[in-house]
């Protein structure tokens, strides 16, 4: 009697996944698991398990699994899925900024979305209640980054010391220079002094200057001293501490040759 082969079903493909400890997939898995299946039908149930909320699609073609416990919220955390996103992307990544400092013990302020310095300019992505945002540093494959344990997996993440140059690159999207102050004064217990001037080098002279600035504001002067050292034998001039505000008679710090116009308040 000739037994009759009964087709995968996206349901039993997704739990088949979730049992092996995996919680992501694309739609080109599916396809391939589903072999017969016309995309209407494939799309039809991603749209009911969509309305379950068993499953979220944070970029289209990308699908995360939601597991019970977070069924109400819509979608686990991005932490759970950001390393194969990145690998469906196609881009280097690693979790900086806000997020990379309160992974490294800095956690003066939690970011709302989880923070991300790529390779490509790229828009944010979000399911559910869970956001990604997405800064550019072309430099991403260059810079000091650890690798951190998931509950899925493992992600990549800045280095303590290239955390404290992406705050002053970016410190628009961390607050405001008084909370990247506060965020520096949290992280001082995890940056290596040696460190800071081998990461110097990838950024603008400028970002040393007010990073140098920003330490010695906190009192950490010991913190910057050979960062001063590799600055002394780079040419630089005056800049402001807030790019793109006006100057008015801010005496120049006469160590990092900053123009300090803008107030540091911090809440250490």
């Amino acid at each position: 009697m000739k037994r009759t082969i009964h087709p995968v079903r996206v349901p039993t493909f997704v739990d088949g996944l979730q049992a092996e400890g995996r919680y992501s997939f694309t739609l080109d898995e599916l396809r391939t698991a589903l072999q017969g299946r016309s995309d209407k039908t494939i799309q039809a149930a991603l749209g009911r398990l969509k309305q379950q909320r068993r499953v979220a699609s944070p970029r289209r073609g990308f699908f995360v699994i939601v597991p019970v416990e977070y069924r109400k919220s819509g979608c686990p955390p991005a932490a759970w899925f950001i390393d194969d996103l990145m690998r469906f992307m196609g881009q280097s990544y690693y979790v900086g900024l806000l997020s990379a400092a309160a992974l490294h013990g800095a956690a003066h302020q939690q970011p709302m979305a989880l923070q991300i310095i790529t390779n490509r300019p790229t828009r944010p992505a979000h399911a559910a209640n869970v956001r990604i945002e997405f800064h550019l540093n072309r430099s991403v494959d260059s810079v000091p980054i650890v690798r951190m344990q998931t509950e899925t997996g493992s992600m990549s993440v800045s280095a303590p010391s290239t955390t404290a140059f992406d705050l002053v690159r970016y410190a628009s999207t961390a607050g405001h220079l008084s909370n990247v102050a506060t965020v520096l004064g949290e992280l001082v217990e995890e940056l290596d002094a040696s460190a800071l001037p081998k990461v110097a080098a990838l950024y603008s002279v400028p970002d040393t200057q007010r990073l140098g600035y920003l330490l010695d504001r906190i009192g950490h002067r010991k913190l910057s001293t050979l960062l001063w050292e590799w600055l002394s034998e780079h040419r630089h001039r005056a800049v402001p501490l807030l790019p793109g505000w006006p100057t008015n008679d801010e005496k120049t710090d006469p160590r990092w040759k900053v123009r300090p116009n803008a107030r540091i308040e911090t809440d250490l």
